[in-house]
């Protein structure tokens, strides 16, 4: 039946391979399980039914890529658009999070028309690959900075607007402790090392006394508190109806997946082999059918944009081929479910350093950029360095898009073809005013 539903012999692999490859992927991103919650936490949410969603959702998803594109590609809440979702939409719009779960349902039925029209497929490919790369940096930046304010490592202060926080404060000296460990594991090439590291800090954290671990019963509703919870409704009506800011919302979760998910599409079947001779992607319509259902899913369940995750290139480093090894880490995600409630005894400051690290391992984006060329550079630098110092991924992405266009215009090199990139500058631009 694997053979049949999976063609692993024509793809070079076995069973047992695909089985290992998932169980390595599973290892390295199921930090997300104990760190969605945290952030989405901020946002209001409850957190142990934020950890039940998140293992749900990335379950399905992984499942449903493996048996639908036949792809070791792996689904999860995305770091970057739940901080999205909390510190912009829910905290900075001042959206209900109710709301803002009803605005993650439009995007993904959004995702699946512009998908079935092929519309997504023209963003693509109009879309510089440096600003996918800026995107992925800038974010990497915003939830490091992020890790950094939870943990008192960085503090307010007027004058300077930061500055350094007390590092022997019980929480700044215990996350300092936890970045270092889970920087030793990484750098010892540990399986699993950022949930590792967030497990042995809790576990410090709690013997110590400064955490304290309680687990009690958890009733049917506790659990499925954010499940069904959307208001799809009031985000329509938001502000007297579907105006500039619920389209901004839509667009930046449009995007972000978008290039997470193209550039971690790319990154992985490049190094598995699963490229066609003329550069193509097989199937492609299939993965991004998949991420579209697998986000109307999530938004159902009770989290954030479910994504595509670029911790799939180690399954491939260890010979996955084939969509079971994502099946694999679907199961391992729904086994989860039964440990899903702790998460509530996770304190910040052992999943703060996982924010940091995970942020630092997306800045290695940046090497894709052609930093001596001023057309690709400015832009890049401008998404990179607006995204954190605004606490908006929107608007790095608005000025990363408008400044290409104008650069491309002054140099002499727009094209008939380019038509898309205007018009998405042209947006852009209406934001700012509107914003203004």
């Amino acid at each position: 039946m694997l053979e049949r539903l999976f063609d692993l012999r024509g793809h070079g692999t076995t069973v047992r391979t695909e089985v290992l490859a998932g169980l390595t992927t599973f290892l390295t991103m199921a930090y997300i399980v104990v760190v969605n919650p945290a952030i989405l936490g901020a946002a209001g949410m409850p957190v142990a039914a934020v950890a039940v969603a998140t293992c749900l959702a990335s379950g399905i998803g992984c499942i449903l890529m493996g048996l639908l594109s036949n792809y070791p590609l792996a689904l999860a809440p995305g770091m970057g658009l739940n901080a999205y979702f909390t510190y912009t939409v829910v905290k900075g719009m001042g959206l209900p999070w109710q709301t803002a779960l009803g605005c993650v349902f439009i995007s993904g039925v959004a995702f699946l028309v512009l998908t079935i029209a092929g519309v997504r497929q023209l963003i693509v490919r109009a879309v510089p690959r440096p600003l996918f790369a800026a995107v992925a940096g800038g974010i990497g930046l915003f939830i490091a900075f992020i890790g950094l304010a939870d943990a008192g490592i960085v503090i307010p202060r007027a004058g300077t607007m930061v500055s350094l926080g007390s590092l022997t404060a019980p929480t700044a000296a215990l996350a300092m402790l936890g970045l270092l460990v889970i920087a030793a594991l990484q750098a010892r090439g540990v399986r699993g090392a950022i949930l590792l590291g967030i497990l042995l800090t809790a576990a410090i954290a709690w013997v110590s006394g400064l955490s304290h671990f309680s687990p009690g019963a958890y009733s049917l509703s506790d659990l499925s508190a954010a499940a069904f919870k959307l208001d799809v409704r009031q985000a329509l009506n938001w502000k007297g109806g579907v105006g500039l800011s619920l389209l901004e919302i839509v667009f930046v979760f449009l995007f972000v997946d978008m290039f997470d998910n193209i550039g971690t599409l790319v990154a992985v079947t490049k190094k598995a082999g699963l490229i066609a001779p003329d550069g193509s992607i097989p199937r492609m319509n299939r993965i991004l059918l998949s991420d579209s259902t697998a986000m109307l899913l999530g938004a159902l369940v009770g989290t954030s944009p479910v994504t595509s995750y670029i911790e799939s290139a180690a399954g491939v480093a260890v010979g996955a081929r084939t969509g079971l090894t994502s099946v694999v880490v679907g199961m391992l995600f729904l086994a989860t479910l039964f440990f899903a409630p702790l998460v509530q005894a996770i304190p910040t400051a052992a999943t703060a350093p996982a924010l940091i690290l995970v942020g630092a391992l997306m800045m290695g984006a940046l090497a894709e950029i052609d930093w001596a060329d001023p057309g690709m550079a400015i832009p890049a630098f401008l998404t990179v360095i607006i995204i954190p110092l605004t606490y908006s991924i929107a608007n790095g992405l608005a000025f990363g898009i408008t400044s290409h266009a104008i650069l491309k215009l002054v140099r002499g090199q727009a094209r008939p073809g380019d038509w898309l990139v205007y018009l998405l500058a042209a947006l852009c631009i209406a934001r700012f005013i509107y914003l203004a």
